[in-house]
């Protein structure tokens, strides 16, 4: 009983760490944001505070706990959530379902570059102007720009050597973060505990249509910034299981609610004096009294840097789903450190830095940055719903699945339409982000779909009907051996057909002769850690047809594999021991490998229209200027042949040439002057 119980609270502290950051930073934008839509602190009145509270509250419990903690958590898939995880999941019912993870995937990418940059530069606000003895260290908004700059460079460097040891520090940080939002505010409240009537959503629809709003609908995009971080919440499922969630969600909103209503208080107990400045003061740093500022500060900064943390690791997280799910061009993916969930994805890594420095240096300040926060996201939390949607109807919850659409859909295209005003403001930079990622996702999964639609025939041949002269071929010792172990990446199908240009390589080019020829054909599977493989022997002892089946979080590693396959086959008499005359390991029965591996090039012989043809082609261009198959699957130390062919789709018709039989010679010289 007492393990359990440590493990309970291990696990909560390890969830508060890793799930709640983006969303537990909020406070540090969001009244300042409200603020703003005023325009002039003299503008600012109780009812407005009241009723800013009441959406604030209403869009945390609407958007986050019912949405995303009571419905969303319960549609995981093995333990994963996220929305290629719910993707996974209903693929299968409708094609058009891919549009929706398409956008929600680029747009949940593109806002996370905002992400560091807001959230550290809202904290090291805090310390501007602040004076330590007779020094003012940051002085002003360049100070408070090279300082977050700095902060973030670090944090992106630290990636490749993995985040296990300062992630250990991370759940009890932010637990103390939670626990100082909450007395802060509770402290503030105190004084005003009239706030409280804000619970009720009147005040919140009241002031959407009240004189006192400057802004009208268009205040939604300000309130929305308080619910960002909830998809990440979804999204993080899989790394500390949805209990954990269950567990800790309720001590989180608290705390956040609690500091809402007390920065709330407390500029309701100080209008005068605010009505009196010439510019809005951040509620958040303007609560906290001398005693706690800097300590307040401080443990902004650090809850900002932890938000940056899980935003970097799940954009690691997403890549790495979106990749096995063939959503995304294959990426080298690395793991820092024996813990399954540590990934680090170089070229993820520095476009994020390079576009987050990009937006801080661009925005250079928080007020500037909230406003083209938060836009993306949107989108993001739109397309789970469709998905959402989609998944409860195929559980035979009809009902459900009408509420959960015709509910949140509509809260949604409203708080979309709001945050569209931001557009103009800073918008326009995550539009844009979103647009080239979506742009990348839609060459690589549809130019896939198009290159297999029109994919000639003609051009797959059945192994078995080149059996025999594979077999023919490994006994010929008239042929050098070119390897004990020949390794084809390809794509086998039921039928055992393959395309043609892979026998091609291995009998026309040059014959290559084997003692095992392995047909290696990786499948993804829907479920995050699937992990089996199939052996055709096709009746022979050395021609394998080797179908592996792995998760779209598994690494997809053939290398490691291989081996193990290698020596079961061994074990079970199924393919010939390969012993080593020449070898360091005593008593080594495995040979060695090399891989075939094929590039393909769109022939000019392809009959299809232009708009075709760019996509196939931009698809070709990335997958050749991308991770290579053979380092996806982790044959680099193998001996690599790589080999490029043509790609038919869909061959022109050749025409036929005529043939002129010119018997005297005096014709051809008349015939060649002519």
């Amino acid at each position: 009983m007492e393990k359990q119980k440590r493990q309970l609270f291990l696990g909560s502290l390890i969830t508060l760490g890793i799930v709640y950051g983006d969303i537990g930073t909020s406070p540090l934008y969001v009244m300042k944001a409200l603020l703003a839509d005023l325009g002039s602190p003299q503008n600012l009145t109780r009812g407005y505070l009241i009723g800013c509270l009441s959406l604030v509250f209403w869009t945390l419990m609407l958007m986050t706990t019912i949405k995303y903690v009571l419905i969303a958590l319960k549609a995981d898939n093995h333990g994963e959530g996220g929305i290629f995880a719910l993707y996974a999941l209903v693929r299968h019912q409708k094609k058009w379902l891919i549009i929706p993870a398409l956008i929600g995937g680029a747009a949940l990418l593109a806002d996370g570059t905002l992400t560091p940059a807001v959230t550290v530069t809202s904290a090291i606000e805090g310390l501007k102007g602040v004076a330590f003895g007779q020094n003012v260290p940051i002085a002003s908004q360049n100070s408070v720009i090279i300082v977050t700059f700095v902060i973030l460079l670090v944090l992106f460097l630290i990636q490749r050597f993995g985040t296990s040891l300062i992630g250990k520090g991370f759940g009890p940080v932010m637990f103390i973060w939670f626990s100082f939002l909450a007395i802060v505010g509770l402290i503030n409240l105190a004084s005003d505990p009239g706030m409280l009537v804000a619970l009720s959503p009147h005040y919140g629809l009241k002031l959407l249509f009240s004189p006192e709003n400057k802004v009208g609908i268009f205040i939604l995009g300000s309130v929305f910034l308080a619910t960002t971080g909830a998809e990440a919440l979804y999204s993080d499922m899989g790394h500390v299981g949805k209990r954990n969630i269950y567990l800790t969600w309720p001590f989180v909103c608290t705390a956040l609610i609690l500091n809402y209503f007390g920065q709330g208080a407390y500029l309701s107990t100080h209008l005068a004096q605010i009505k009196a400045q010439t510019n809005f003061e951040n509620p958040f740093y303007a609560v906290l009294s001398s005693d706690w500022y800097l300590f307040g500060v401080v443990l902004a900064t650090l809850a900002a840097i932890i938000a940056s943390q899980a935003l970097i690791t799940g954009s690691f997280t997403l890549v790495q789903e979106a990749v096995g799910l063939k959503l995304f061009p294959r990426m080298k993916v690395e793991h820092p450190s024996l813990s399954r969930g540590q990934i680090y994805i170089s070229a993820v890594n520095w476009l994020l830095c390079l576009t987050t420095t990009i937006v801080l240096f661009y925005f250079k300040t928080s007020e500037h940055m909230e406003a083209a926060y938060g836009l993306a996201i949107t989108l993001t939390m739109l397309m789970t719903t469709l998905l959402l949607f989609e998944y409860l109807r195929s559980k035979e919850k009809r009902i459900s699945a009408v509420l959960v659409l015709s509910c949140f859909s509509v809260i949604e295209l409203i708080f979309l339409a709001a945050s569209l005003s931001k557009f103009m403001h800073g918008g326009y930079v995550t539009v844009f982000i979103t647009l080239l990622i979506l742009s990348l996702m839609f060459v690589w999964f549809f130019g896939n779909r198009l290159r297999e639609r029109y994919a000639d025939r003609s051009e797959m041949v059945n192994l078995k009907d080149y059996k025999s002269m594979l077999q023919a071929l490994a006994k010929d010792e008239s042929e050098p051996l070119f390897t004990d172990n020949l390794i084809v990446l390809a794509k086998v199908k039921r039928d055992l057909s393959v395309k043609r240009e892979l026998l091609y390589s291995i009998l026309d080019k040059k014959p290559k002769r084997a003692k095992v020829y392995w047909f290696v054909t990786v499948n993804t599977t829907d479920e995050p850690y699937t992990n089996y493989y199939t052996v055709d022997m096709l009746g022979t002892r050395n021609i394998v047809n080797l179908q592996l089946y792995l998760g779209y979080k598994m690494n997809p590693s053939v290398n490691l594999y291989l081996y193990q396959i290698v020596s079961d086959l061994m074990q079970k008499d199924v393919i010939d021991e390969q012993p080593q005359k020449y070898t360091t390991v005593p008593g080594r029965i495995v040979g060695n490998f090399s891989v075939l591996a094929i590039q393909e090039v769109l022939s000019p012989d392809t009959r299809i229209s232009a708009w075709m043809r760019l996509l196939i082609s931009a698809r070709i261009f990335i997958q050749n200027h991308s991770t290579t198959p053979v380092q996806w699957f982790g044959l680099e130390t193998s001996e690599v042949h790589l080999e490029k062919v043509p790609l038919f789709l869909k061959k022109r018709s050749v025409p036929v040439i005529e043939q002129r039989v010119i018997l005297n010679p005096k014709d051809i010289k008349r015939s060649t002057c002519e």
